[in-house]
C-alpha cells in the first residue's frame, strides 16, 4: 500500500504523452512489416537515435513540467476495477458505439492499471535505487491499441520505470522479451504488458502481464486491480490530467523474435539454410498481429506463401474472427489451402498465442487433432511423458495418447493458465510433463519456458516437415497427417450453453446476499452428480477435476461451470445423434427443477 502511494505521488510528475495517436497509412498498408511503423532506425540489433529523434526528445523535455487542464472522470471504486478481471487477464470495453456496452477501459482507468502493475513489479523485484526497472509494451491490431498504449506508457512512467514500446507485437513475443538478454535492444525487460483481448469483438481490449517467471496469475491480477483502484481514487481527489515526460524508447523486438523462430527450424533440419524450399504454405492471420509469420518466418526458410490472406492488421476484423475455434475462420483457411493447392495452411488468433493448421487435403488440424499431433511429436522426443489438457478433450484422445503413443493423458481444468500451471506442478512432484495444451489452441511446451505460443506450436510442425524431408522420410503435410492416424473421433460433438439468470427469484435465499451464480451452478452440478450415481446406464469419471463428466450410450458428456460467466457449458460427444440426444435427455431430466436455468439450447437439441 505504501508503495502504491509512492506511485500515486509520481503520477502527476512523470506523465507521458505520445504525439502520434493514429495508425499510420503504412500500418494499414504494409502486411509484411507493420511492426516497423514509426520506430527509430534499427541496425544490427541497436537503436539508432537520429538528430530528429534527439530533437523530438528535447521538444518533449521542454514541456515536461507543462500542466494540462484537469479532466473530469467518473467515480469508480475497487468493485468496479475488480469487474475487469478475466481470470489471469484484464478485459473490458475500450471503444464506444455498441449498445449496452459502456466503455470501461478509459484512459484514466488504463493509466491506473499500468501504475498498479508498476507498483506490483517494484514490490516483486525489490531492486535497489541504483537500477531502474523497465517494462516492454506491445499491442495487437485493435483500433483502441494506440490510445491504450499511450495510457499504459504514462502509467508505467508515473512510477519512475523505463518504458520500451514494441508497437504491433504478439503475446508470446512480449513474454520472450523478459528472457532475451541483449542490452543493445534493452532486454531483458523486467515486466511486459500485452494490450489485447484475443478474439473478442473490435470494441473490446485488455491486458496480459508477464515477468520472466511467466504470465501473472489470478491473485496477482486481483492485487494489481486493487492497487489501481487506490491510484484512481487519487486521480479523483487531485484531478486527472495528461502531462508530458521523457520520450519512451521504441524497439523492433519482433525482428528478434522471428529470427529465433527461423533459427529453430533450421536447427531441426540440420542447419539447412532453406529447409522449407518448395513447400507451399498459406497463412491466415485474420487481420490480427500474426501477419509477420509469412514474410518473416516462412519465406526466409524457403517456403512459398502466395495465397496467404488477411495478413494486414485491421482491428475491425472485416473478414472473420481471428479464432482457430471459429468455424468461419477454419473454413476460410481450408478454402485457401484448397484454392492454392498448398501443402499446409496455418491460422492464428489475434495475438498469436493460439494456432491451428490444415493439411493439403483440407483436413483441419485443430482441437483434439492438434493435441493428438503435438502429443505424437512430443512423445517421440520424450517417451512416456504426461500430456496435460483441458477438461473437454475426447475419450478417443485419451486412448490415442495412452494406447497408441505410450504416453499418459492428464485431463485437467478448462483455462490455459490452469493447464500450464498443472503441468508445472506435475514436474515439481516428479511426474514428467513436456506439453500442456487446450482444445482452444493454447499450447505450451516445457522446452519453450511453458509459454503458450501459437507461432512456436506451428514451428514444431514445420520442424517435423523439414526434418522428415532432410532424412528422406516423407514430403508434405502427409507427414503430419500420418502422425494422427488411429485417433478415434466422434460422429457427434456439440457444446450447448445453459445460462443462469442471475435475477431469477430461484437465486434468493441460500444464494443471497449476492445472488451468486457460482453457488447456484455448483448446486446444479452437485445435484446432477447425485442423480447420475443411481443411474445404471451412466458412469461418472473416476478421475475428474472440473464439473461432472459422465460416460454412457457409447459417448460422454461434461457439464461444468464457466470460469467467468453465469453459464454452464455442456459438452456432448457420441457415436450418433441418437446417442447424443440420450445423453442430453439425462442432463435435462436432472436439472429441470432449477428454475433459474435457461435450458433452451439443450431443449432444442433433444427435441424430436
Amino acid at each position: 500500500a505504501a508503495l502504491s502511494g509512492k506511485v500515486v505521488q509520481n503520477v502527476f510528475i512523470a506523465q507521458f504523452y505520445q504525439q502520434n495517436r493514429q495508425f499510420g497509412t503504412q500500418y494499414q498498408r504494409d502486411s509484411c512489416v507493420p511492426y516497423m511503423r514509426a520506430l527509430p532506425p534499427f541496425h544490427g540489433g541497436k537503436l539508432a537515435w537520429t538528430s530528429n529523434s534527439s530533437m523530438q526528445m528535447r521538444n518533449l523535455l521542454k514541456y515536461q513540467n507543462a500542466a494540462s487542464s484537469a479532466t473530469a472522470i467518473p467515480s469508480l471504486d475497487k468493485v468496479d476495477f475488480l469487474k475487469l478481471q478475466n481470470g489471469s487477464d484484464i478485459r473490458g470495453v475500450a471503444v464506444s458505439g455498441v449498445e449496452g456496452e459502456p466503455v470501461s477501459l478509459t484512459e484514466p482507468v488504463t493509466e491506473a492499471i499500468a501504475a498498479g502493475f508498476a507498483a506490483w513489479l517494484l514490490d516483486k523485484k525489490k531492486v535497489d535505487a541504483s537500477r531502474k526497472l523497465r517494462v516492454s509494451i506491445g499491442h495487437d491490431s485493435r483500433i483502441s491499441a494506440q490510445k491504450l498504449q499511450d495510457a499504459v506508457s504514462r502509467g508505467i512512467a508515473s512510477a519512475g520505470l523505463d518504458v520500451v514500446q514494441y508497437g504491433l507485437a504478439s503475446t508470446p513475443a512480449m513474454f520472450n522479451s523478459t528472457l532475451t538478454e541483449d542490452e543493445a535492444i534493452l532486454c531483458p525487460a523486467d515486466g511486459a504488458i500485452m494490450i489485447t483481448a484475443s478474439h473478442l469483438p473490435y470494441n473490446r481490449n485488455g491486458f496480459k502481464f508477464f515477468t520472466n517467471d511467466g504470465g501473472l496469475g489470478k491473485n496477482d491480477i486481483k492485487d494489481i486491480l486493487e492497487r489501481a483502484a487506490s491510484i484512481y481514487s487519487n486521480f479523483l481527489a487531485k484531478g486527472y490530467s495528461v502531462k508530458a515526460s521523457e520520450s519512451v524508447k521504441k524497439i523492433d523486438y519482433m525482428a528478434v523474435y522471428t529470427s529465433d523462430l527461423v533459427k529453430a527450424v533450421r536447427k531441426a533440419a540440420g542447419n539447412i539454410e532453406k529447409p522449407l524450399e518448395g513447400f507451399h504454405i498459406v497463412v491466415d492471420a485474420g487481420n490480427g498481429a500474426g501477419g509477420f509469420f509469412a514474410a518473416k518466418v516462412l519465406e526466409p526458410l524457403g517456403a512459398i506463401t502466395s495465397g496467404s490472406q488477411f495478413l494486414e492488421p485491421d482491428g475491425m476484423f472485416p473478414n472473420h474472427i481471428p479464432n482457430p475455434e471459429d468455424k468461419a475462420a477454419m473454413k476460410a483457411i481450408t478454402q485457401a489451402v484448397l484454392d492454392n493447392k498448398a501443402n499446409l495452411g496455418i491460422i492464428f488468433d489475434t495475438d498469436v498465442d493460439r494456432s491451428a493448421a490444415v493439411d493439403s487435403t483440407g483436413r483441419e488440424l485443430n482441437r483434439n487433432r492438434l493435441i493428438a499431433l503435438m502429443s505424437a511429436i512430443v512423445l517421440e522426443e520424450h517417451p512416456g511423458t504426461t500430456i496435460v489438457t483441458d477438461s473437454v478433450t475426447s475419450d478417443g484422445l485419451t486412448s490415442f495418447i495412452e494406447k497408441k503413443l505410450g504416453g499418459k493423458h492428464h485431463r485437467f481444468k478448462r483455462g490455459y493458465k490452469n493447464v500450464i500451471d498443472e503441468a508445472i506442478r506435475l514436474n515439481s512432484i516428479g511426474e514428467e510433463s513436456h506439453l500442456a495444451i487446450e482444445t482452444s489452441g493454447h499450447g505450451a511446451l516445457k522446452e519453450n519456458h511453458w509459454l503458450d505460443d501459437g507461432a512456436y506450436l506451428m514451428v514444431k510442425l514445420l520442424n517435423k516437415l523439414a526434418s522428415a524431408r532432410a532424412s528422406g522420410k516423407g514430403v508434405g503435410s502427409k507427414v503430419l497427417t500420418d502422425l494422427v492416424e488411429g485417433l478415434e473421433e466422434p460422429a457427434i460433438a456439440v457444446e450447448l450453453r445453459i445460462k443462469i439468470n442471475q435475477n431469477h427469484p430461484d437465486l434468493k435465499g441460500r444464494y443471497e446476499p449476492h445472488r451468486s451464480f457460482r453457488k447456484y451452478g455448483e448446486a446444479v452440478l452437485q445435484h446432477l452428480g447425485n442423480s447420475i450415481a443411481s443411474n445404471p446406464k451412466l458412469q461418472k469419471a473416476a478421475v475428474n477435476y472440473e464439473g461432472v463428466r459422465v460416460s454412457g450410450f457409447g459417448g460422454w458428456f461434461l457439464l461444468r461451470l464457466s470460469l467467468h460467466d453465469p453459464v454452464l457449458p455442456l459438452n456432448i460427444e457420441a457415436p450418433s445423434h441418437e446417442d447424443a440426444v440420450k445423453l442430453g435427455l439425462e442432463v435435462a431430466a436432472a436439472v429441470k427443477e432449477f428454475q433459474a436455468l435457461d435450458t433452451s439450447a439443450l431443449d432444442k437439441f433433444v427435441q424430436p
